[in-house]
C-alpha cells in the first residue's frame, strides 16, 4: 500500500498574550513535534483524553489550522506552504466529519440546497444531476432522498451526523478526519455510525484518520492506533498489538478503564494521580511522569524518545518493555 498521508515533527503553538499592548509571553504546545503516516485504504486512530492535540492535529492536516513548523505531505505533495489556489484543488480529496452535529450543519439551509452547494462550488454537478446524486448521498448513509427538503433542526443528532458524513462524501475524497464523529450521540447511535463508516471505508476504499478519546470505539474500525498525550504520540502499534500488549503506562491506565463486557471479568483499574499538566509549561522529562505508576528518577529528567520496541510497535518510554500486562484486557 502507498503512503498517502505523512505527517512530520508536526507542531501548532497558541501564543498567550498578557498586557496592554498585547505582548506574546508565552505558548500553548498544543501538538509538539508529532510524527505519523498514513497509506492508502487504512483507519489510523489517534486517541487520548480532552485537551491532548488530538482536534488540533487533524485540523492542521487539513489546513483547517496554519501549522507552527512541521511537514504534511498528502499524495507526496507538501502542504504546508502550498498556496491557497493550490490547496483548494487537493480539498475534493480531502474531507473532515465534524464532532457536533447539532452545530457544524447551517440551520438554514436545507439539506438539498447544503448538499447541492458543495457539488456546485467544486463543480461537480449541477441542476438535476446534482438533485439525483444528493439522493445517491442519502441512500449511501441510510437517509432516505425525500428527506432532502428537511432542514437540521427536523433530524435527530444520529440523522443529522449521517448528513454531515454524505456532505464529506460528495467530492468521491481519498483521506476523510473524523473528528470525535460519535462522542456526542447517544451510546445506542454510537455503534451503528461506526458500522456506517466502516462499510462506507470498505466499499469506496477511504482512508481515515480517525480521532477519538474513547478506546473502545477506536478498536473496532482502526487498523493502527496512535495515543496522544499533552501533545506528543505516545504510542503507535497496529490494533491488535495495542490492545493485547500496550508497551506505555499510559494506554495501560487508559485500557484499563474500558468497562469490561463480561460481568464475572475482574481487571486492575488504575487510577491517575492528578490532572494534565498544563500544555504552556509541560513538565521535564517524559511529560506523563508525575501521573505514571512506573516513574522512576530518570523519567524527571530525560525525555524518552519514541522508539521501535518490537517490529511495528513504538513506544516512548524508558522503561517499555517492563510495562506490566495483565489483567488489561
Amino acid at each position: 500500500m502507498t503512503t498517502i498521508l505523512e505527517v512530520t515533527n508536526l507542531k501548532k503553538y497558541f501564543p498567550i498574550k498578557k498586557g496592554l499592548f498585547s505582548r506574546t509571553v508565552g505558548h500553548v504546545r498544543a501538538v509538539d513535534g508529532v510524527s505519523f503516516s498514513v497509506k492508502e485504504g487504512e483507519v489510523l486512530g489517534l486517541v487520548g483524553e480532552s485537551g491532548c492535540g488530538k482536534t488540533t492535529t487533524g485540523r492542521c492536516v487539513l489546513r483547517l489550522m496554519e501549522p507552527t513548523e512541521g511537514s504534511i505531505k498528502f499524495d507526496g505533495q507538501e502542504l504546508v506552504g502550498l498556496p491557497f489556489r493550490d490547496l483548494r484543488k487537493l480539498r475534493r480529496q480531502m474531507q473532515i466529519i465534524f464532532q457536533d452535529p447539532y452545530s457544524s450543519l447551517n440551520p438554514r439551509l436545507s439539506v438539498r440546497t447544503m448538499l447541492m452547494e458543495v457539488l456546485t462550488v467544486h463543480a461537480i454537478a449541477k441542476g438535476q444531476a446534482a438533485r439525483e446524486r444528493v439522493g445517491e448521498l442519502l441512500r449511501m448513509v441510510g437517509l432516505s432522498p425525500s428527506q432532502a427538503a428537511r432542514y437540521p433542526h427536523e433530524f435527530s443528532g444520529g440523522q443529522r451526523q449521517r448528513i454531515g458524513i454524505a456532505r464529506a462524501l460528495a467530492l468521491n475524497p481519498r483521506l476523510i478526519v473524523a473528528d470525535e464523529p460519535v462522542s456526542a450521540l447517544d451510546v445506542s447511535i454510537q455503534a451503528q455510525i461506526v458500522n456506517l463508516l466502516r462499510d462506507l471505508q470498505k466499499q469506496m476504499s477511504l482512508t481515515y484518520l480517525f480521532i477519538a478519546h474513547d478506546l473502545s470505539v477506536v478498536e473496532h474500525i482502526s487498523t493502527r492506533v496512535a495515543v496522544m498525550y499533552l501533545g506528543r504520540i505516545v504510542e503507535l502499534a497496529s490494533s491488535g498489538d495495542l490492545y493485547r500488549e500496550p508497551r506505555h503506562p499510559y494506554t495501560v491506565s487508559l485500557l484499563s478503564a474500558i468497562p469490561s463486557h463480561d460481568p464475572d471479568t475482574k481487571k486492575a483499574r488504575i487510577v491517575l494521580k492528578g490532572d494534565v499538566p498544563n500544555p504552556a509549561n509541560p513538565p521535564s522529562g517524559c511529560r506523563f511522569h508525575p501521573r505514571c505508576f512506573m516513574a522512576q528518577p530518570v523519567c524527571a529528567v530525560e525525555d524518552p524518545p519514541l522508539r521501535e520496541i518490537t517490529p511495528g510497535h513504538w513506544s516512548a518510554c524508558h522503561f517499555a518493555e517492563d510495562v506490566p500486562l495483565q489483567g488489561v484486557r
